[in-house]
């Protein structure tokens, strides 16, 4: 059953319908709780993680806290990947010390940031698509094909990408790990094109991006953590 619920996190966010392109910025609201299109993602018989809208140096950011808990801060999209980078700027308080990418029981992050993407059903193996089904015939929520997660991990080289403990249509990629920057703001930006064609080893047509979240995890540990996120935006790559 937890691999199952640990499925649902991963792909809650194709249960919205796409809002077009453009990411609300955080920056743009008051602090307070969270606003629409932003939505919350919850694992079934989990705590919730607690989500913010919080004053951070004079502008508004999200901030997502877990104490045993798990959830993110999601918004449908439409997006063609094709020549798009997703870029933000995020912190932690701390690592998640117990954590272990590799193991089940150990698939916590601090901070993470999911990318989902629209594949079509017909191109996945048929035990794929079976249990996907059994996923949605059991808790009644639609399931995404297939996310990219960047991850700030406790252990793993900065670079590090696998599939994700419980499916292999979520592939991980580190991009901070360990407490040596934790309290202090870093600013990212990956190519969704390449990205999505690093893990999936595709050369054919690209899936459209469906949805973004963002958030952290320690059901798993039972640690206490909290991450922040500055406002996501959409470029285009040279």
């Amino acid at each position: 059953m937890k691999q199952i619920t640990g499925t649902l996190l991963v792909f809650g966010a194709v249960a919205f319908a796409a809002e077009g392109q453009a990411l609300a910025p955080f920056s743009a609201a008051a602090p307070g709780e969270l606003q629409e299109p932003w939505r919350m993602l919850t694992l079934v018989n989990v705590k919730s993680a607690e989500a913010a809208l919080v004053a951070e140096e004079g502008v508004t950011v999200l901030r997502m806290r877990s104490a045993a808990a798990s959830g993110s801060a999601a918004q449908a999209v439409d997006a063609d990947p094709q020549g798009l980078a997703l870029a933000w700027r995020w912190k932690v308080d701390r690592v998640v010390q117990a954590a272990d990418m590799g193991r089940r029981t150990g698939d916590d992050y601090a901070a993470r940031v999911y990318v989902f993407f629209d594949v079509p059903r017909s191109e996945l193996p048929w035990n794929t698509r079976l249990k996907m089904a059994a996923i949605e015939l059991i808790y009644g929520k639609p399931v995404p094909t297939a996310a990219i997660c960047y991850v700030w991990d406790n252990r793993h080289p900065v670079g590090t990408t696998q599939w994700n403990a419980y499916t292999d249509r979520v592939r991980m990629v580190v991009l901070r790990s360990g407490d040596a920057e934790a309290g202090e703001w870093r600013a990212e930006r990956r190519a969704l094109e390449a990205d999505y064609r690093a893990a999936f080893g595709t050369s054919g047509p690209l899936p459209r991006v469906n949805g973004i979240a963002a958030g952290n995890d320690t059901d798993q540990t039972g640690e206490r953590v909290t991450a922040w996120f500055g406002d996501f935006r959409f470029e285009r790559t040279p």
